[in-house]
């Protein structure tokens, strides 16, 4: 069996006529944890979406476990920036979505819930929770189907600074218990370097990978470590590019309305 999970060959995608992706190509091994930086508009997030099956329209060829991705696919799971819990439904209900009412006294919701630190909130509603419990969920809900892999759009940007690093410690751990590969998008080179295993770098105008940065320290990092210090200055450089500012914004649609999709297409 081939140690490569995901294999993403010549993506190139537009919106309209301004080419966001062109013939990029990025493949993620078995139990990586693997971060994509580059300044707005560089098509991370756009990357995050093709890959997650929310948007069919590229040219180019997804592989996951060497066959073409389908859409919606169990074997890949989705955590959006914002949690974008269903305020309707309970923590359980959330996590265990898939299968639908039933899913809410899985075992499984119960066995992550402890994982996430949320023992006895099964009945809560997210309007009951803090924008870091409310995050914890998302991931719970992401890593309920145990997908091969799950894809993550900038999940702790919403949240303060020490919640944070609480957040990215247990994303590793729950990762590493899970045996989930990770393909996350930030803006934070810090949070890019002291949990990835790689960090891919990418341009703008259109969008590539310029650079991978490999990170060959153990998984459980001191923050304070030179070394952490010295790779991000590295990545820095990288994304230092002073040929001008992508001419475009990245479009990144409406998250909601994505997530509203993504989840009514799961229920069916």
């Amino acid at each position: 069996m081939s140690n490569i999970l995901l294999h993403a060959d010549n993506i190139s995608k537009k919106f309209q006529h301004y080419e966001v992706l062109d013939n990029l190509s990025l493949s993620v091994k078995r139990g990586d944890i693997v971060s994509l930086v580059g300044k707005s508009g560089c098509g991370k997030s756009t990357l995050i979406k093709l890959i997650s099956g929310l948007d069919s329209d590229y040219s180019g060829s997804i592989y996951i476990n060497g066959k073409p991705l389908k859409p919606h696919s169990s074997q890949v799971g989705v955590v959006f920036q914002e949690p974008r819990l269903l305020p309707w439904l309970t923590v359980a209900e959330n996590i265990g979505f898939r299968l639908g009412k039933a899913g809410a006294k899985h075992p499984r919701v119960n066995e992550l819930l402890a994982e996430m630190g949320l023992q006895g909130k099964n009945d809560y509603y997210p309007k009951q929770l803090s924008g870091g419990m409310a995050q914890r969920v998302a991931i719970a809900r992401g890593l309920f189907c145990r997908p091969k892999m799950l894809l993550l759009d900038e999940p702790f940007s919403t949240v303060d600074a020490f919640t944070k690093m609480r957040l990215q410690d247990l994303l590793r751990d729950a990762a590493e218990y899970n045996q989930a590969t990770l393909l996350f998008v930030t803006h934070d080179i810090e949070e890019a370097v002291y949990l990835s295993d790689c960090v891919n770098v990418m341009q703008t105008n259109p969008g590539r990978i310029k650079a991978t940065v490999n990170i060959d320290l153990p998984r459980v990092r001191n923050r304070n470590d030179p070394c952490l210090a010295a790779l991000k200055s590295q990545v820095l450089e990288l994304l230092d590019d002073r040929g001008g500012e992508c001419a475009a914004k990245e479009e990144n649609g409406n998250e909601a309305n994505d997530m509203a999709l993504h989840l009514a297409k799961l229920a069916l």
